[in-house]
């Protein structure tokens, strides 16, 4: 970017508790008490996104030089590589632009680790709904949805809790929002842990993955080649 004439600053890494923001169920009762359901963090990406220097840097540019700062950063729209998802549709990146190049830097071959990366990482849509009918995860959502409700939560599944958070705190202060999805937030991972939920379902997760994989060898090992690969790059820099 600096070569282009712009000023560029690194956005933030996703701290380890930030990460386990966002799973199916909250299992984890110290993580609940302090984070919620991670409400925090929501609000620091929003913060994000609106002050972080790269937005207000590029907003206060003239117009054509925004859109040139933009051409810079993200590349060509008119010259990309598209990748054929295994679970139906596609996606596509610019083959230039300081991105696509701090990508050729780090992991050898862009082309070749946006279609590995890509392909490995959207497999979900093809095993996930493998997992919910699994009578393993049925049997413990169900004794985890007795455990709520006898804890005054009668919430038949996480996902149900995922659907309604909102509403459930609409009306409220922001204070009284976290408050609120606290109490449930640790509710949720005590039942989780009586149940054995979230150790039932991630060890489902990686079962249903793995067998999944299979039918991808070749790009999941160049995806784990080009991350070690990244990973000792990275470290040089």
């Amino acid at each position: 970017m600096q070569r282009q004439g712009f000023r560029y600053w690194p956005g933030p890494v996703a701290s380890v508790a930030e990460r386990k923001a966002g799973g199916y169920v909250v299992d984890d009762v110290d993580w609940a008490r302090r984070y919620g359901y991670g409400r925090s963090f929501d609000a620091a990406a929003e913060e994000a996104r609106r002050s972080h220097p790269n937005i207000t840097y590029a907003n206060a540019l003239p117009e054509k030089e925004r859109m040139r700062y933009s051409r810079a950063l993200d590349g060509d729209f008119d010259d990309t590589l598209t990748v054929e998802l295994p679970s139906g549709g596609s996606v596509r990146t610019p083959r230039t632009g300081c991105y696509a190049e701090a990508r050729e830097q780090l992991y050898g071959d862009h082309s070749a680790w946006f279609r590995a990366k890509k392909t490995v990482t959207s497999l979900t849509p093809l095993y996930v709904p493998r997992i919910l009918r699994d009578e393993r995860l049925v049997t413990a959502v169900t004794a985890w949805s007795h455990c709520m409700k006898g804890a005054g939560e009668p919430f038949e599944s996480p996902d149900e809790i995922r659907r309604k958070r909102d509403g459930l705190i609409r009306g409220m202060s922001e204070s009284q929002a976290r408050k609120a999805e606290t109490a449930l937030a640790v509710t949720e991972a005590e039942c989780a842990r009586k149940t054995s939920l979230g150790k039932i379902a991630r060890a489902l997760e990686k079962e249903y993955r793995e067998r999944t994989l299979r039918d991808y060898a070749e790009e999941f090992s160049a995806y784990q080649r080009m991350r070690m690969s990244a990973l000792a790059q990275a470290g040089d820099l």
